[in-house]
Protein backbone atom coordinates (compact mmCIF):
# COMPACT_ATOMS: atom_id res chain seq x y z
CA UNK A 1 0.00 0.00 0.00
CA UNK A 2 1.84 3.07 -1.02
CA UNK A 3 1.50 6.31 1.61
CA UNK A 4 -1.46 8.09 -0.13
CA UNK A 5 -3.75 4.61 -0.62
CA UNK A 6 -5.91 4.97 2.21
CA UNK A 7 -7.93 2.29 1.91
CA UNK A 8 -8.10 -1.32 -1.14
CA UNK A 9 -9.45 -0.28 -4.07
CA UNK A 10 -11.08 -3.96 -4.29
CA UNK A 11 -14.22 -2.73 -3.03
CA UNK A 12 -16.27 -0.23 -3.70
CA UNK A 13 -14.88 3.10 -1.97
CA UNK A 14 -16.45 4.83 0.55
CA UNK A 15 -15.66 7.36 3.39
CA UNK A 16 -14.05 5.99 6.19
CA UNK A 17 -16.30 6.25 9.38
CA UNK A 18 -14.29 8.17 12.11
CA UNK A 19 -15.72 7.76 15.80
CA UNK A 20 -15.80 11.40 16.31
CA UNK A 21 -15.50 15.03 14.24
CA UNK A 22 -12.03 15.44 16.31
CA UNK A 23 -11.03 11.94 14.58
CA UNK A 24 -11.85 12.77 11.03
CA UNK A 25 -10.13 16.35 10.95
CA UNK A 26 -6.88 14.53 12.28
CA UNK A 27 -7.19 12.02 9.23
CA UNK A 28 -7.70 14.65 7.15
CA UNK A 29 -4.97 16.78 7.99
CA UNK A 30 -2.53 13.53 7.95
CA UNK A 31 -3.43 12.94 4.51
CA UNK A 32 -3.07 16.94 3.67
CA UNK A 33 0.56 16.96 5.27
CA UNK A 34 1.96 13.83 3.72
CA UNK A 35 0.72 15.16 0.30
CA UNK A 36 2.81 18.61 1.42
CA UNK A 37 5.82 17.03 2.90
CA UNK A 38 5.85 14.99 -0.71
CA UNK A 39 5.17 18.63 -2.31
CA UNK A 40 8.18 20.20 -0.54
CA UNK A 41 10.31 16.98 -1.53
CA UNK A 42 10.02 17.40 -4.80
CA UNK A 43 8.57 13.97 -5.26
CA UNK A 44 7.49 13.91 -8.76
CA UNK A 45 4.74 15.51 -9.94
CA UNK A 46 2.95 12.58 -11.31
CA UNK A 47 2.51 10.53 -8.19
CA UNK A 48 1.65 13.88 -6.02
CA UNK A 49 -1.00 13.98 -7.94
CA UNK A 50 -2.52 10.53 -7.88
CA UNK A 51 -1.72 11.01 -4.62
CA UNK A 52 -4.31 14.06 -4.33
CA UNK A 53 -6.95 12.16 -6.43
CA UNK A 54 -6.57 8.84 -4.47
CA UNK A 55 -7.11 11.33 -1.07
CA UNK A 56 -9.85 12.79 -2.81
CA UNK A 57 -11.83 9.64 -4.37
CA UNK A 58 -11.15 8.48 -0.78
CA UNK A 59 -12.30 10.90 1.25
CA UNK A 60 -15.27 11.55 -1.11
CA UNK A 61 -16.21 8.18 -1.82
CA UNK A 62 -17.68 6.50 -5.09
CA UNK A 63 -15.84 9.10 -7.41
CA UNK A 64 -12.99 8.99 -9.79
CA UNK A 65 -11.08 11.43 -10.02
CA UNK A 66 -8.22 12.99 -12.66
CA UNK A 67 -6.02 15.61 -12.70
CA UNK A 68 -4.59 16.99 -16.05
CA UNK A 69 -1.90 19.29 -17.45
CA UNK A 70 -2.44 21.92 -20.20
CA UNK A 71 0.34 19.92 -22.13
CA UNK A 72 -1.89 16.80 -21.94
CA UNK A 73 -2.95 15.23 -25.29
CA UNK A 74 -6.68 16.25 -25.80
CA UNK A 75 -8.12 13.70 -27.73
CA UNK A 76 -6.73 11.10 -24.76
CA UNK A 77 -8.54 13.66 -22.01
CA UNK A 78 -11.92 12.87 -24.24
CA UNK A 79 -11.40 9.67 -24.84
CA UNK A 80 -11.56 9.34 -20.82
CA UNK A 81 -14.54 11.53 -20.74
CA UNK A 82 -16.59 9.03 -23.40
CA UNK A 83 -15.02 5.87 -21.70
CA UNK A 84 -16.81 7.55 -18.30
CA UNK A 85 -19.92 7.86 -20.37
CA UNK A 86 -20.42 4.91 -21.72
CA UNK A 87 -19.08 2.95 -17.95
CA UNK A 88 -22.14 4.76 -16.42
CA UNK A 89 -20.48 7.68 -15.10
CA UNK A 90 -21.38 11.10 -14.62
CA UNK A 91 -19.63 14.33 -14.42
CA UNK A 92 -18.92 15.10 -10.87
CA UNK A 93 -17.10 17.99 -10.78
CA UNK A 94 -15.33 19.73 -13.64
CA UNK A 95 -13.03 23.02 -12.22
CA UNK A 96 -9.34 24.65 -13.89
CA UNK A 97 -6.37 24.74 -11.33
CA UNK A 98 -5.50 28.53 -11.90
CA UNK A 99 -2.15 30.05 -10.06
CA UNK A 100 -2.89 33.77 -8.50
CA UNK A 101 -1.69 35.36 -11.61
CA UNK A 102 -4.53 33.36 -13.71
CA UNK A 103 -2.25 31.26 -15.34
CA UNK A 104 -4.02 27.88 -15.88
CA UNK A 105 -2.24 25.18 -14.68
CA UNK A 106 -4.47 22.36 -15.36
CA UNK A 107 -7.90 20.91 -14.48
CA UNK A 108 -9.62 18.44 -12.23
CA UNK A 109 -12.03 16.23 -13.66
CA UNK A 110 -14.11 13.67 -11.25
CA UNK A 111 -16.35 11.47 -12.48
CA UNK A 112 -19.39 9.60 -10.39
CA UNK A 113 -21.71 6.76 -11.00
CA UNK A 114 -24.52 8.46 -9.75
CA UNK A 115 -25.96 11.85 -11.20
CA UNK A 116 -25.57 14.66 -8.77
CA UNK A 117 -23.48 17.80 -7.34
CA UNK A 118 -20.88 18.17 -4.82
CA UNK A 119 -22.00 18.39 -1.29
CA UNK A 120 -20.75 21.55 0.89
CA UNK A 121 -18.47 19.81 2.22
CA UNK A 122 -17.30 17.64 -0.43
CA UNK A 123 -16.75 21.12 -2.43
CA UNK A 124 -14.16 22.22 0.79
CA UNK A 125 -12.55 19.00 -0.10
CA UNK A 126 -12.52 19.52 -3.20
CA UNK A 127 -11.19 23.11 -3.07
CA UNK A 128 -7.90 21.69 -0.71
CA UNK A 129 -7.18 19.54 -3.14
CA UNK A 130 -7.00 21.94 -5.95
CA UNK A 131 -4.87 24.35 -3.90
CA UNK A 132 -2.66 21.28 -3.06
CA UNK A 133 -2.46 20.60 -7.12
CA UNK A 134 -1.87 24.32 -7.78
CA UNK A 135 1.37 23.94 -5.71
CA UNK A 136 2.70 21.10 -6.75
CA UNK A 137 2.49 22.29 -10.55
CA UNK A 138 3.40 25.39 -10.16
CA UNK A 139 6.77 24.21 -8.16
CA UNK A 140 7.25 21.77 -10.44
CA UNK A 141 6.56 24.72 -13.49
CA UNK A 142 9.14 26.97 -11.52
CA UNK A 143 11.97 24.07 -11.46
CA UNK A 144 12.22 23.69 -15.10
CA UNK A 145 10.46 20.36 -15.64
Amino acid sequence: MNEYDFGSRDRAQKPKEYGNFDEKIQYLLGAEEQLLQSISARAPLPEVLNGICSALDRQIGNVVSLISLPGDDASELAAIAMNAAIFGLHTFCSAGLVAENDEVLGSLEMYCSVPRSPSARESQLIERGKCLAAIAIKLHNEAGH
